[in-house]
């Protein structure tokens, strides 16, 4: 039993290049509540939140980067190198990560909670946890991972990978055990499979009916991975070309985001992009047909994507819309958005993704969700 009654807690973890974070972003497609461990220890010692100080007092200044930051990778050179240090640093992290778990699992809507943990094995997570759920991948599929996604040479992949634990040891621990090996298609196939042992389900055919309006309004539906290729061809007639997409691309960013559908009568008429990371949600795809009520469509629209982010307790909606979308400035108004700029957002883990997913051609959009932060400063 999980130290949360009411919630069923699957444990998720695996070696690097694996999928683990592909996995966890299909479960939340299929109804979970998700959790990266990982990236809120991130968030623990940035500048503000409650482990920064600590961490200056224990290693130094030296740590901090030119904007007053800690500098993970000299931190993690450190601890790395030295076991009295690494046990230092995570006194400092570990509780803080507990408590902030604990928060968002007690206040979320969902009974299942999937926890994200590369050393969950390792930490008191483990014993939270209902079910351990591990990833897999040939080292050989690691490595290609590796080199193609951070940009590593061959032995600098192979030195990342040969400094975890085996990945023979996480999975003796697994109660399920998903192979990442082939398509994206395959692995949505064994994660809902397994999915279906924790809630029995069986899906409909068509996209789940989120608002259903009467002649001549909107509608919204949530796209699910076998629309991928109904998908694909939306946004690549609604962006004119600009982005053109097939089936297995849009399946494969189904790893990363979410997509709700705006239709009118019979037809789909607008589309938003979008994901959650890190208590952040970003809209980063979003296009309407032209010859619409676009304030309406937009509200609509944008409406629904927030009612989702903050079913997973979103801290911000970051929304980067097109130059014509942009100039509607009533609307983003009456939604509670003000245009901003990545460096004005005031909390780094929000500056980062806006950083991150800016793009020349785009107009960034903010909002705060919530006022109750997870990791807020002490």
């Amino acid at each position: 039993m999980s130290s949360w009654p009411g919630k069923y807690i699957i444990g998720l973890t695996g070696n690097i290049a694996t999928g683990k974070s592909v996995v966890r972003r299909m479960l939340e497609h299929l109804g979970a509540y998700t959790i990266d461990a990982d990236s809120l220890s991130h968030r623990a010692i940035a500048k503000g939140a409650p482990g920064y100080q600590p961490v200056i007092e224990n290693f130094g200044k030296w740590v901090l980067d030119k904007d007053g930051e800690i500098d993970r990778t000299k931190l993690g050179n450190l601890a790395f190198s030295d076991p009295l240090a690494l046990e230092k640093l995570e006194d400092i992290i570990h509780p803080l990560v507990h408590q902030a778990v604990d928060i968002l699992v007690k206040r979320a809507g969902q009974r299942v909670i999937v926890i994200e943990a590369i050393k969950l094995l390792e930490s008191e997570l483990r014993q939270m946890c209902d079910t351990i759920w591990v990833t897999y991948a040939p080292e050989e599929v690691q490595v290609e991972r590796l080199m193609r996604k951070r940009n590593l040479k061959r032995d600098e992949a192979r030195q990342r990978i040969s400094a975890q634990s085996a990945q023979g040891e996480k999975i003796a621990a697994a109660h399920v055990v998903i192979r990442n090996i082939g398509s994206y298609d395959d692995l949505w196939k064994q994660v809902s499979n397994a999915w279906k042992q924790v809630v029995p389900s069986v899906e409909s055919t068509q996209p789940t009916i989120i608002k259903q309006g009467v002649a001549g309004e909107f509608s919204i539906s949530r796209g699910k991975p076998k629309n991928s290729q109904a998908i694909a061809d939306l946004i690549t007639r609604l962006s004119n070309s600009k982005q053109k997409l097939g089936a297995d691309d849009v399946m494969a960013q189904f790893g990363d985001k979410a997509y709700m559908l705006l239709q009118s009568g019979e037809n789909v008429v607008g589309i938003a992009g979008w994901q959650v990371e890190n208590l952040v949600a970003r809209t980063t795809e979003l296009y309407l047909e032209s010859g619409i009520d676009t304030a309406r469509a937009l509200e609509t629209l944008i409406s629904e994507v927030e009612s989702a982010s903050n079913d997973l307790q979103c801290e911000a909606s970051l929304i980067f819309a097109p130059a014509d979308l942009g100039t509607h400035q009533d609307t983003w108004k009456k939604l509670g958005y003000q245009r901003r700029a990545p460096d004005t957002l005031g909390v780094q883990a929000w500056t980062d993704a806006a950083l991150e997913s800016m793009t020349k051609d785009s107009l960034l959009f903010f909002k705060q969700m919530r006022q109750d932060r997870v990791l807020r400063p002490i």
